[in-house]
Order: C-alpha cells, then structure tokens, then sequence
C-alpha cells in the first residue's frame, strides 16, 4: 500500500503543485485547505504523513499541530513562509518531525519526506515486534506510562507527551545517572543525526522541566552538564505489565 500524504495548504498552486509532486512519486495523497477539512479526512483516512502550512485559515498550522501529536505514528513536516526563530522552534516544540522554508527544492522536500516515512515504518514495526506489553515508570512521585505516553504528576495531573519528548523521558527513565549528550538524545528522539546549531534536544529538554518545575516540592530531576549534556537525577523503578491476548480464557 502507497503511503497516506496529507497537505494541507490555503494556498490553491501551492497545495496542486505538492499534491502533484508527491502522487508522481508514488504517494496516496489528499488535500485540505484548512483544520476543518484536515480533520474531516483524518476522520476517514488512515494518514501516514501531514505537509503543513503554518498560516492557515481559522486554527494555524501550529495549533493544529498540537491535537495532531497526540498519533506518535503521523510524520509531520512543516513548509512555511515564515522562517522566524520562534516560529521553527515553536513547532519543534510542539512535536513537528521538520520544518521547512519557502522557497523549497522539490528535491530535497521529496528526500526529507522519504527518510520520514522510512523512520514512521521502522517504529510502527518496532511496536509489533514489542507485542502487548507495556511499561510504566515510576520516579519520585512521578509516573510514566508507555501505552498513552501519559505522565502523571504526585498529585494526580496528567500530561500526554508528544513522541520525542516521550522517548527522550524514556530514554533518561532507563538510564538514570548516565549522561546523555545531545547526540545520543536526538538519535532517540527523532531517529536522525544531531544537526549544526541543532536546538531540537534543548527545546524538548525545556518543555518536560516545565511539567516537574510546575511543582514547587518537584527536584530538579533532568540536569544539565555543560559541554556534555543531560542526567536524570531522581530513582527509577520499572514495571512491566503483560496485557491479556486475545486467546485469553478469560476473556
């Protein structure tokens, strides 16, 4: 099966141009103008992977990007006119795979799409290899659940962490002490090699201190060693929790 390509541009050559571009390589593709159209066919279609504008009519491209990350398993690319700082990283933050310019080189949009799709199917087989069992991480009070990347606070507030920010606490969850540098992080966390001025690491890094620092008797559980990386700090204990198959008598 061809896989699933969803733009979503207001800009009508824009959207005909990429729709054409990626059906000639192959791609079941659909478009929508807008977040409204998006969640229409996302209700229908099992996508694989989003091309996304950030101005979009009604909710922007980055809000929408929000409810999209809750699907570990869409890629998400962004292609943008707007190429401020706070705009890339703003998406990064939120759980975008990339974040291109425009103008773009079709070629290189096509390349950085492939590799995506490459890294959504690896993961996707990765997760049947697993089987049924899921893992629950418990720290400090703290409590991480592999089946809905869910955190939940000492005092019961849940957070459900996009996909890097999830392997990233994985990550540190099964290693506490070690240290981590950035390359070894952003290999987990989106399946790449770390890039020059490559900031991806550091935002996500930010974004999960928030949810431990929202609690004034929370310790500072990810550290920062200057010139090497990361260190979880606090003390870890991990529970495997075998689900029922299907073949279950008692069920």
């Amino acid at each position: 099966m061809s896989a699933r390509l969803l733009i979503v541009e207001d800009e009508v050559v824009t959207r005909n141009t990429l729709t054409r571009l990626f059906q000639q390589e192959g791609y079941d593709v659909f478009d929508a103008a807008d977040g409204m159209q998006m969640q229409r066919i996302m209700a229908r279609q099992q996508i694989d992977l989003v091309i996304m504008d950030v101005n979009l009519p009604g909710k922007s491209g980055l809000e929408l990007a929000e409810k999209l990350r809750e699907n570990e398993n869409i890629g998400l690319v962004f292609l943008t006119g707007r190429d401020a700082d706070e705009d890339r990283l703003l998406a990064l933050e939120l759980g975008a795979d990339d974040y291109l310019i425009k103008p773009y080189n079709p070629k290189e949009l096509i390349i950085r799409v492939r590799n995506l799709y490459r890294r959504i199917e690896v993961l996707k087989s990765q997760q049947q290899s697993v089987g049924h069992d899921s893992v629950v991480y418990e720290f400090n009070g703290w409590r991480l659940e592999s089946d809905s990347r869910c955190l939940f606070s000492p005092d019961g507030k849940m957070f459900r962490l996009p996909k890097s920010e999830y392997r990233a606490m994985e990550l540190f969850l099964t290693n506490p002490g070690k240290i981590l540098d950035r390359e070894t992080l952003v290999k987990k966390m989106l399946d790449r090699e770390l890039r020059p001025n490559d900031r991806t690491v550091d935002v996500a890094i930010r974004r999960i201190r928030r949810h431990f620092e929202a609690l004034p008797d929370s310790p500072n559980l990810i550290t920062t060693i200057h010139g090497e990386g990361y260190r979880f700090v606090g003390d870890v204990s991990i529970r495997h929790l075998e689900q029922p198959s299907l073949n279950s008598p008692d069920l």
